[in-house]
Order: C-alpha cells, then structure tokens, then sequence
C-alpha cells in the first residue's frame, strides 16, 4: 500500500500558519481595503472568474502566461512588503543586511558552482547588483528619518523572486526547493490577501460553488488538468510538489497540489477560527489535512491520475462545522 504524509503536513503546515498569521495583519489589510468585504455577488463572480480562465489559459501561448504570473507574484510581493515597511528602523536595517547577504552568498554560488558558460552564472552579475543595492539601502536607512511606508524596500524581493525564476528556473535548485518554498510562501500571502475581504456567509457560498465547479473541470471536462499540465511547463510556483514518504510509486514520485486548495483550506480555517475560535479551527485544519490523506491514499493505491482537491479539503471540514453548529 501506498501512503503518504508530505502532503497533508504541508497542507497543515500553511493552513495553520495562515491562520494564525491572519490575526496579526487582518486589521492592517482592512485599513487598505477601506473595510471593505466581497458581498455573495461578488462571490460568485469571482468563482465565475475562476472557472473562465482555467478553461481558456490553454490557448494562451506560454510567454503570455509566463508574463501575466510573473507581474502577479511580483506584485503580491511588493504589495505585502509595502504595507508593512513602515517598521522600526532597526528592523528595516536587518532586513537590508540580510537581504544583501543572501545575494552575496547566491551570486558567489552562481559565479563559482556553475561555470563561466552556464546561463545560471550570468545571474551573478544580478545578484551582485541586488546585494550592493541593498547594502546602499542600508546606508540610507542608517542616516534617514523615514519612519512610513518605504517603497525602496518593497522593491526587493520582487526583484529577487523574478531573478532567481529567471537564472535558476531550470536548474535542480529551482525545483523542488525554491519552487515549493516560493510556492508556500504565495500560498500563505494570497490566504492572507483575500481572506479579510470574506465573511462567514460569503466563504460558504464561495466554497460550495468553487466545490461544485472544481469537480467539473476535474472529474468531467478534464480543463483543470489541461490548465495545470500548461501551466507547470513553466516551473511557475502555482503548485507545491512533493516526494510521497513513506512509500512512493516510481510512476509517481512527486504528488501536486495547487495554490488555489491551499487557500481553500486557508479560507475555511480563517474563517471557523472567526466563527468559532482557535481550538475548533486547529481541529477543523487538522481534519481537512486527515481527509486529504485519506483521499490521497486512494489515489495512490487505485492509479487516479487526478480528484478534486476542493472536494477532499471539504469533506473533512463539512461534518465538524454541522456538528459544531447541532451542538451549540
């Protein structure tokens, strides 16, 4: 029997991280929505969107797509950087500092490691760049009176995150490591990002259409797996691949699951722990990592190819919820 725990862990990992990292910053996010909070219309619009753009990204030329995924993240990173850069100027120093020697020590590896002819080793020269750039933040940062928003430094990790896609991508670094990595990262951010903006009422409508669409671009017209296949060409964070441990087939050594469950899972979590406090949504994230191990194990063991990973979070989540609610 096949049988693994990476992914259900993972899937734990960042839903509970989420979660709890959703207290710290919801209040922060709001002042930037200006309170603002998706109605059931906006809701189903935003399934709607969902299910158009999986069906037509395959038509879409894979620079195209390349482009639109890169300016997206790039943005989410430079959007969450900004709001909260603000900080003491101590802080923003070690930020800096360490932002300038992580890029010392990637372009000494890229330099050395790899061969002047290698494309990878280009990446030095940039690498380089960022780390000197981030050194004269630093300066700056140690003379300035700048206590608001700076905008220098949520410039930063876009400019990291694109150049490691671009000179890495198609190196053993980039995957799996820095792709799951980034991958969690985006995951938690996007959860993080959205999540303010729902209630209880629109998360419930929100999932179970997202459910039901899920399972038919899935399990009938197969566009989510055409979608995915197009997409992970790319070595794009829009999922996380991990090696199934214990046991793992040698058909299937990796298993994927897309950003788009992790921040179902992450919305359902954020939203029962608003409803019904920590325990009940620890317990609620460990139930949907229990029912995705068990669904995971199936496919596994009977050669599905693909499920709906909506349907295999939910269905642990669903039953705790009714229960919780009969015995109020």
């Amino acid at each position: 029997m096949y049988l693994d725990v990476t992914m259900p862990l993972a899937l734990l990992l960042v839903t509970v991280l989420a979660m709890f990292l959703n207290g710290k910053v919801e209040g922060k996010l709001k002042m930037v929505f200006e309170e603002r909070e998706f109605r059931v219309r906006d809701a189903i619009l935003l399934v709607a969107a969902v299910g158009i753009t999986v069906s037509i990204i395959v038509f879409v030329p894979q620079m195209a797509v390349m482009g639109v995924f890169l300016f997206a993240y790039s943005m989410l990173l430079f959007i969450f950087t900004y709001i909260f850069s603000n900080m003491e100027k101590g802080k923003a120093k070690l930020f800096f500092a360490a932002f300038s020697l992580v890029s010392f020590v990637i372009a000494s590896v890229s330099l050395f490691s790899f061969g002047a002819e290698a494309p990878v080793a280009y990446g030095s020269l940039v690498f380089f760049s960022l780390c000197g750039f981030s050194f004269l933040a630093l300066l700056y940062e140690q003379y300035s009176a700048q206590l608001k928003e700076r905008w220098y430094m949520a410039v930063f990790p876009p400019a990291m995150f694109i150049s490691l896609y671009l000179f890495f991508g198609k190196t053993q670094i980039w995957f799996p490591y820095l792709l799951n990595l980034y991958g969690m990262v985006f995951a938690v951010l996007v959860i993080l990002y959205l999540a303010s903006l729902f209630t209880w009422k629109t998360s419930l409508v929100f999932v179970g259409l997202l459910t039901v669409m899920d399972i038919i671009l899935v399990l009938v017209t197969g566009a989510m797996v055409s979608a995915a296949t197009h997409v992970s060409a790319l070595r794009l964070p829009v999922m996380v691949s991990l090696p199934t441990f214990p046991t793992s087939r040698l058909d299937a050594p990796y298993i994927s699951l897309g950003l788009g469950d992790f921040f179902f899972a992450g919305l359902l979590a954020t939203q029962t722990f608003k409803k019904f406090g920590k325990n009940f949504a620890v317990l609620s994230a460990v139930a949907m990592a229990v029912s995705f191990f068990v669904f995971e194990v199936a496919i596994l063991n009977y050669g599905l190819k693909a499920f709906p990973g909506t349907l295999m979070i939910v269905c642990g989540w669903l039953p705790l919820v009714i229960w919780k609610k009969k015995n109020e």
